[in-house]
C-alpha cells in the first residue's frame, strides 16, 4: 500500500517539476501564450490530483476488501483441523463390530486428534488442582462447601476451562472451601 502512494507522489511530482519547466519557458512568452500555459497547467494539475485521489480510494477500498476476507476466515485453518475430528467420530458411531476395546482405541485417537488441534489454534486447558486459590479471572465457583483448608481454595473442579493465547474462553467450573462464620 505504501509503495502505491509512493508511486502516486513520485507522478504528482514529477508533473509539477514539467510545469515549473514550463512556467519558467513562459516567462518569455506572450500574455496570451502564458494564459493558455497557465491553463494547461491547471488542466494537468487537476488530471493529477483527480488519478491520485482514485489511487488512493481504490487502495482503501482493497485494505477494506482484504480486513473483511482476513476476518470471515480467519477460523478456516482450525475448522480444518476439526473436520477431521467430526469424521473420526462419526465413523465411530457407525462401528458396529460392538468390540468395546476397539471402539475406546478410536476415540482416544480422536481425542489426540482435537488436542492436536487446539494446540495448533493455541488453545489451552484451565484445569486448577485441589488446593490452589480461587482466581476470579480463570475460574467460577459453582458452589461452596465445608471443609478443612483455607476459604475460597479449590475443593474440585467440575469442568475445566479453556484459554484462548490469552483470553479466557470459558472458565473453570469448582467448588471451593467455603469461608468459615
Amino acid at each position: 500500500m505504501q509503495e502505491k502512494q509512493n508511486h502516486a507522489t513520485d507522478t504528482v511530482n514529477e508533473q509539477v517539476e514539467i510545469i515549473e519547466n514550463e512556467s519558467e519557458q513562459a516567462v518569455e512568452s506572450t500574455p496570451e501564450q502564458q494564459l493558455v500555459a497557465l491553463e494547461t497547467e491547471v488542466a494537468e494539475l487537476k488530471d493529477a490530483l483527480l488519478r491520485a485521489r482514485a489511487d488512493l480510494e481504490n487502495q482503501r477500498r482493497r485494505s477494506q476488501e482484504d480486513v473483511t476476507a482476513a476476518h470471515k476466515y480467519a477460523i478456516a485453518k482450525f475448522a480444518g483441523e476439526l473436520v477431521a475430528v467430526k469424521d473420526y467420530l462419526e465413523m465411530a458411531l457407525l462401528d458396529q463390530s460392538g468390540q468395546i476395546e476397539t471402539l475406546k482405541m478410536g476415540v482416544d485417537l480422536t481425542l489426540k486428534q482435537l488436542v492436536s488441534a487446539f494446540d495448533k489454534a493455541q488453545i489451552k486447558d484451565i484445569a486448577p488442582a485441589a488446593g490452589d486459590k480461587l482466581d476470579p479471572h480463570q475460574h467460577q465457583a459453582m458452589s461452596a462447601e465445608d471443609a478443612e483448608g483455607e476459604a475460597n481454595t479449590i475443593l474440585r473442579v467440575m469442568q475445566k476451562g479453556y484459554v484462548l493465547v490469552d483470553r479466557v474462553l470459558r472458565p473453570a467450573m469448582v467448588v471451593v472451601v467455603k469461608p468459615k462464620a
